[in-house]
């Protein structure tokens, strides 16, 4: 695992500092958007990454705010995360590509293709967010965890080697030892559990 994202791994620079994404294949870009999780990152797509690399060009990029990147001194609102996925095509000379998001990356998604469909070629989502108002319990009360508790729930995942996830749990780790990284992430789950902003930002009325 290790020796084929520490081959895909690049830096790109943006306008709040540099972030992180892995880059793999040839053919139609494809950006895929991780989900909200302390330890996501473009990580979170390497069991995908591989297997659609075949196909397509894929882009697992780290949103602003989380993996090894450069974090933002102000808030985390969801219009700047969404100019985000523009501002990283742009920044790649990505006119026009197939979007993936999980998650908050299917909400982020879900509001970048609503606003911009003539960047998108195809979206897919996959347990997006965007539809419930409510909050969740593990974002109002969240608390890190340890590195131990990190290797556990990836090494419960099916048909994982332990040494694979040996390798994931210390990419995994490195994102959440990130300086400003457990700042950066309060700031962005305050952001996202303000019930007003979560019913402004709904995909609801957008996904017609």
């Amino acid at each position: 695992m290790s020796d084929f994202l520490d081959a895909s791994q690049r830096m790109v620079e943006l306008s709040h500092g540099r972030t992180r994404y892995f880059d793999a294949g040839e053919g139609t870009p494809t950006i895929l958007l991780h989900g909200v999780g302390f330890s996501a990152g473009g990580t979170s797509w390497y069991r995908n990454i591989e297997a659609l690399s075949a196909g397509v060009r894929v882009l697992a990029v780290d949103f602003v705010g989380w993996g090894l990147g450069d974090r933002l001194e102000q808030g985390y609102s969801f219009a700047y995360l969404v100019d985000f996925v523009r501002e990283f095509q742009d920044a790649l000379g990505i006119a026009k590509s197939n979007i993936v998001g999980h998650s908050m990356g299917g909400w982020i998604a879900s509001l970048f293709a609503y606003e911009s469909p003539e960047r998108v070629s195809r979206l897919a989502l996959t347990a997006s967010g965007g539809v419930a108002t409510r909050t969740l319990s593990q974002m109002t009360e969240f608390q890190p965890p340890s590195k131990e508790q990190t290797f556990t729930r990836i090494s419960s995942l099916d048909g994982l080697s332990l040494e694979d996830a040996a390798d994931w749990t210390e990419y995994d780790w490195a994102n959440m030892q990130a300086p400003s990284a457990l700042e950066s992430y309060r700031k962005i789950l305050a952001n996202m559990n303000v019930a007003e902003t979560r019913s402004r930002y709904s995909t609801l009325r957008r996904l017609p």
